[in-house]
């Protein structure tokens, strides 16, 4: 499974998401869109959103954190 999250380094959203990944297990790659102007845009055409945290899981776009829509896409037991 492949799990990419968007972030910034001040986004409250994102620190969630990712310790919510980190109790669970879930491997990811993260991309601060504020270093990386190129990825930025690539958040905002895969999601259509400026904010973060945007997560892309196996390409289903997570806006936010969607914490019941991450234990579905992930398989996780809540």
């Amino acid at each position: 499974m492949d799990v990419l999250i968007y972030t910034t380094p001040a986004c409250h959203f994102c620190k969630e998401a990712k310790a919510f990944f980190d109790q669970n297990g879930v491997q990811y790659r993260e991309i601060n869109v504020r270093e990386d102007a190129a990825a930025m845009d690539a958040m905002i055409k895969k999601s259509g959103q400026r904010g973060v945290p945007v997560i892309d899981v196996d390409g289903e776009i997570i806006v936010g954190f969607d914490r019941p829509a991450l234990v579905e896409a992930l398989d996780i037991e809540d």
